[in-house]
């Protein structure tokens, strides 16, 4: 058995944890309700071994043995115990929640009482608990029942869970430190989140045109704290907390107020803030229904500060620093947009970057990538995700001690459509102001509307890239009708992801890669004006003299690769056309590793700034090889 032991490791506060334990070089037992790879893959995806972690199955609902072995339930080793194990949830019943956040919390104390080794015992409370200083427990039934019934059922657990553990370690003797972290946000660095509740819904419904007003006052003060540093600020207790029986409130002081929070995130996404405040009384007194409103997080809403004194004691004697909080919450946004609010965790995540006055979404390789991937309608970004996993499999095959690599690319939402803002002016002053940073010659791969800015940002900039690769290349194709052209983003609009993705894709399944992607643009177009953008580009595109011009742009001097479905062929194409059986207008959502083949076959050779441009690529004509052709 190792000397720490973590309950509740999977969970988003307890993995952290479990990762800056084995960072400082302890063994660790991760109890978990099920002892699968899955902590232990998280963990090497982070560039953490777990050569020193056990994990072990066990419940802190299943009573004082808590569900562990034999072996595990007489480990006399353990010296500092974790419980980070709690139920985060709003709308549960008081039985389903006193289970974890009161019971199971007493479970593990009564199991840490009786390791004869501990020196510390750390528990996960609340910001919101804990504040007096004699707390009682149990409660008398008529207490109690106030006590839920005006905090409701998450909030009402959590206190009476941290006035339980309180009075039980003392009872004990049990070297208790309880740790109350406010409102957990992603990594400071990564953004990375887990958890979608609270703050997280507030930031998704102002994503998603579903804010317009803001509840609480002025000076409503919802503080935060990275996982990280949270996680950090656990592991580092029991060797500089010098006495036990501490109470420490872990948060940012510097957080914003929640106006100039939602402001600052509103500003970073493109999207308007609301300028109404509703305060927190007149929500509670309306139906949640006309609301939309948690009951719950209600009580979370108020213009309390809190004393961070001891807590950053223990934080300066481990040497932690708070992350600036502004970055974080930026970073931390980023990542939930990208993992859409925790429906589908991104393969590729990247955030907002501000391109010719809009607030574009850009992911992968912004300096020195080989390719850049520009989306056509109505789709976005995450659409090219099946052609780069193979790209990355070549990678990773040619080079198996990188195969965490990525392929190096660069893939932005169009402005105005998927994740980004509108921009200023033309879409190819927009790509020219993305490309400034870069310093190889990528080939750009343009899918159907993106044609028209790739086609002029090399007419413009042809020292800049090596090849255009034109995928379904709308100008070349028949031309839709105009009632279809009318009528496109009501409609686009309207349609769910299955919807739009037999519309997209015919009624046979698509692939997984290609679901996805067709969710994330059904997301993007139900955001305000999008679909509208998107009906508009189009009319646009399909203009005459639009399709004109962009003929007229194939003779020049960047090399030209042209790619179509044989499902949905070029009608009148000057140049060779390499043709993908059975593919129709999507062929990379559909057919990924032909559009992947057809990439490498361009040879991407990056060439630095102040170099001689690469040779001409050369360029396959003609039908796919036999071993790309796919049913």
């Amino acid at each position: 058995m190792e000397d720490a032991v973590v309950f509740g490791a999977t969970g988003f506060i307890g993995r952290w944890t479990v990762l800056h334990l084995l960072e400082q070089g302890r063994a660790v037992t991760a109890v978990a309700r099920r002892a699968d790879d899955r902590l232990d893959r998280w963990l090497r995806e982070r560039g953490v071994p777990g050569t020193r972690l056990t994990v072990v199955e066990g419940d802190v609902t299943a009573g004082p043995g808590l569900g562990l072995s034999a072996a595990v339930e007489g480990a006399a080793g353990v010296r500092d115990v974790f419980n980070a194990a709690g139920v985060y949830r709003f709308g549960m019943g008081r039985e389903e929640a006193r289970a974890v956040n009161v019971e199971g919390a007493l479970n593990v104390l009564n199991w840490a009482a009786a390791r004869p080794a501990l020196r510390r015992l750390v528990h996960v409370s609340g910001y919101r608990v804990g504040l007096d200083p004699r707390p009682r427990h149990p409660l008398p039934e008529a207490e109690l029942a106030a006590l839920y019934r005006d905090k409701g059922a998450y909030e009402g657990s959590k206190a009476e869970g941290d006035a339980a553990v309180r009075v039980a370690a003392a009872r004990l003797g049990v070297p208790l430190t309880v740790v109350n972290p406010s409102s957990v946000i992603g990594h400071s660095l990564t953004g990375e989140a887990g958890q979608y509740l609270g703050l997280a819904s507030l930031v998704r419904d102002l994503w998603a045109g579903r804010l317009p007003a803001l509840p609480g006052g002025a000076r409503t003060f919802v503080p935060v704290v990275t996982v990280d540093h949270f996680a950090r600020f656990m592991a580092a207790v029991p060797e500089h907390d010098p006495e036990p029986g501490g109470l420490h409130w872990v948060l940012d002081p510097a957080t914003p107020d929640l106006p100039d929070l939602i402001r600052l995130l509103a500003d970073h996404l493109g999207v308007p803030a609301p300028r109404i405040r509703v305060p927190a009384g007149v929500i509670r007194r309306l139906p949640s229904a006309l609301t939309g409103a948690e009951p719950e997080t209600l009580g979370f809403l108020t213009e309390d500060r809190y004393d961070t004194g001891s807590a950053d004691r223990v934080a300066a004697s481990a040497g932690l620093l708070r992350p600036p909080v502004e970055d974080a919450l930026r970073r931390w946004t980023d990542r939930l947009v990208a993992d859409r609010f925790g429906a589908a965790p991104a393969a590729r995540p990247g955030g907002f970057h501000s391109v010719a006055g809009s607030r574009t979404y850009v992911a992968g390789e912004r300096t020195s990538p080989r390719l850049v991937l520009l989306h056509g309608l109505p789709l976005d970004g995450d659409s090219w995700h099946g052609v780069l996993d193979d790209l990355d499999s070549t990678l990773s095959a040619a080079r198996p001690e990188t195969a965490a690599d990525r392929f190096p690319a660069l893939v932005a939402d169009l402005p105005g459509l998927g994740r980004s803002s509108p921009a200023g002016g033309a879409a190819s002053d927009w790509l020219a102001e993305l490309l400034e940073p870069v310093r190889t010659r990528p080939v750009i791969v343009a899918h159907s509307a993106a044609a028209a800015p790739a086609l002029r940002y090399a007419a413009a900039h042809p020292g800049r890239i090596a090849a255009l690769i034109l995928l379904s290349p709308y100008f070349l194709q028949r031309r839709p009708s105009a009632l279809t052209l009318l009528l496109a983003a009501p409609a686009l609009g309207k349609m769910n992801p299955d919807r739009l993705a037999s519309t997209l894709l015919g009624p046979a399944s698509p692939p997984e890669d290609a679901r996805r992607a067709v969710a994330s643009a059904a997301a993007g177009l139900r955001r305000p004006g999008v679909a509208r953008r998107t009906g508009r580009v189009l009319r646009a595109a399909h203009r005459p003299a639009e399709r004109a011009a962009l003929r007229r742009l194939l003779g020049g001097p960047v090399p030209v690769h042209l790619v179509a479905g044989e499902l949905d062929p070029l009608t009148d194409s000057p140049l060779p056309v390499t043709v993908i059986p059975g593919a129709g207008h999507h062929p990379h959502l559909t057919h990924p590793a032909a559009v992947a083949e057809i990439v490498r076959q361009v040879r991407l050779r990056p060439v630095v700034d102040d170099c001689p441009p690469p040779p001409t690529p050369e360029i396959m004509t003609g039908p796919l090889p036999h071993h790309l052709r796919e049913s």
